[in-house]
């Protein structure tokens, strides 16, 4: 069993069961899943500036919280109990394009640790991919009223409108980041 567990499930099986937690989630407690709505539920809770924006009973939401508790703990205990793989399999080509363009050289863990150390703050281009691009994900998960997951699988199928062009948008704005504004960086 834990042989099953270990390995990554392919996404036949892994795709229905996340798709299956959003009616599961409306029939069971007539509850929306989202998770960076998560933030602005503890931000309401813990900064009391009568800023109208957190001003909104969000004890009424606290199961969001719970939830997005329990996401972290499962993933830690996982990772704990169950380990991890040596390196992850990715294509040689984004290895290839890795080591030439950024540079890195250690894949041996989950995440290269050239693109996600601490150091990198002391460069320009450190302070952009970070800084500036933490900044700009949170204000256009904001501004579009929810995450490119939360757009994704909720909004998608719970037929929203508004959903859709968000989807749209997101991977338009990924194929030009990858492809045009990407290349000047580096």
């Amino acid at each position: 069993m834990t042989d099953f567990l270990q390995q990554s499930w392919p996404w036949y099986v892994a795709g229905p069961l996340i798709g299956l937690t959003v009616p599961a989630l409306l029939l069971i407690g007539n509850k929306a899943l989202g998770i960076s709505s998560s933030l602005r539920h503890v931000c309401a809770a813990c900064v009391p500036a009568g800023i109208p924006f957190l001003t909104y009973n969000w004890r009424k939401e606290v199961w969001n919280l719970w939830f997005v508790l329990g996401i972290g703990l499962g993933g830690f205990l996982g990772y704990q109990v169950l380990g991890h793989p040596a390196t992850v399999a990715i294509s040689p080509e984004t290895v290839h394009d890795l080591r030439t363009q950024l540079h890195l050289t250690d894949f041996s863990g989950l995440l290269p640790r050239e693109l996600f150390a601490l150091e990198n703050l002391a460069t320009w281009k450190g302070w952009v991919f970070m800084v500036l691009g933490g900044f700009l994900v949170g204000f256009g998960t904001r501004y579009a009223g929810g995450c490119t997951s939360g757009h994704a699988i909720s909004g998608l199928s719970n037929l929203q409108w508004v959903s859709l062009v968000a989807v749209v948008g997101f991977f338009a704005g990924g194929l030009l980041m990858t492809w045009v504004i990407y290349p000047l960086l580096f």
